[in-house]
């Protein structure tokens, strides 16, 4: 793995963990809503794990038809940029696409499990990585539903991008979680 690759997955495992001491935190109220129609906070977990599965699955399917990849460009960097501030945007929400919605059902399994399970698509994404081509670092690999396509350094700062969005909202549970009416 590149010093760049190996960069960004360092901080895409701190993040990581600092979401699960966030969530860990809530105890048995990491599967409580705060408020009707809202995630839990073991919700959120799931969603990222969802993603962080997706997104591997993507980049593997892409890799088998490596040739076919186009070299990332100007207007891919712009919106990758454009993506990035505005997940940093505090307040600002993006809608879930539908099919991550779906996949994030009431009751999730317990915050361990989950861990766990995160654990195993992470020792992926390091596989990944280890094995990624040079000659492919400048080429399209990911396409975010919003943006388009991103190059694999795009795609990783997205997922670090994506968890710190995902943070700001574990914060708000919590918050509301211990306001609430006991």
């Amino acid at each position: 793995m590149n010093h760049r690759l190996h960069l960004r997955l360092e901080q895409l495992e701190h993040v990581t963990n600092h979401l699960f001491e966030a969530t860990e935190a809530l105890g048995e109220k990491a599967h409580q809503v705060p408020a009707p129609g809202q995630w839990s906070a073991a919700q959120v977990v799931h969603h990222l794990l969802v993603s962080e599965t997706g997104i591997n699955q993507y980049i593997d399917k892409k890799l088998r038809n490596s040739e076919e990849l186009q070299k990332a460009g100007l207007t891919h960097l712009l919106k990758s940029r454009l993506l990035r501030v505005l997940l940093r945007l505090p307040g600002f929400k993006f809608k879930s696409p539908p099919r991550l919605k779906e996949l994030t059902p009431e009751q999730v399994p317990p915050l361990a499990q989950l861990r766990e399970e995160w654990d195993g698509v992470r020792r992926h994404l390091e596989q990944i990585l280890n094995e990624y081509p040079d000659k492919l670092l400048s080429h399209a690999i990911f396409k975010h539903p919003r943006s388009g396509m991103l190059t694999i350094y795009q795609t990783l700062d997205f997922m670090v991008d994506h968890i710190l969005h995902h943070q700001r909202q574990i914060e708000r549970i919590s918050n509301a979680l211990l306001k609430a009416p006991k």
